[in-house]
């Protein structure tokens, strides 16, 4: 596993299969009451297609683990009680049901750790650069429904004393 960042960051690209279990433990903290763990899996569907088997999943090197860090900073500026972030990342060809993505984040209260979370794995998906690749019963094709990549601090959210945001 390809680790970037130090202290309360976990930020990692990586070929193996990812813990959940691993990713909460390592968030928890004396300080915080809450761990919110989000996990995205491949799924056998995509828009038009019912027959996918497998995902490939590519990032930008270094670029992308900067901009993990870069969310992770921009997380901790909108809820300060955030306390351990995790966001790691598969690479390469996962099968139906497989965690492509693991999200953790531990906070003093349930609602920071949720909104800071739920901002984490958003920021991730508009911000990172990682494509997917499709591949189904007749073929494969890199993934529908891109869009241009956006700087975390663009993105809309915060904590509801902030700015009024609710997730």
């Amino acid at each position: 596993m390809r680790s970037a960042g130090e202290g309360e960051n976990w930020l990692a690209l990586t070929d193996e299969e990812l813990s959940l279990q691993r990713a909460h433990d390592w968030a928890v903290r004396p300080d915080c009451g809450a761990v919110v763990v989000f996990s995205g899996t491949v799924r056998d569907h995509a828009e038009g297609r019912d027959d996918v088997v497998s995902l490939t999943y590519e990032a930008y090197d270094g670029q992308a683990e900067r901009c993990f860090a870069d969310i992770a900073a921009q997380t901790r500026t909108r809820w300060q009680g955030a306390g351990r972030i995790a966001i790691l990342h598969r690479l390469g060809t996962l099968p139906v049901g497989a965690a492509s993505v693991v999200v953790a984040v531990s906070a003093p209260h349930r609602d920071e750790a949720f909104a800071a979370a739920r901002f984490t794995i958003d920021a991730v998906k508009a911000s990172a650069p990682i494509w997917k690749k499709e591949h189904w019963s007749g073929g494969d094709a890199w993934g529908t429904g891109a869009s241009d990549i956006v700087e975390p601090a663009t993105l809309p959210g915060g904590t509801p004393v902030e700015d009024g945001a609710t997730w």
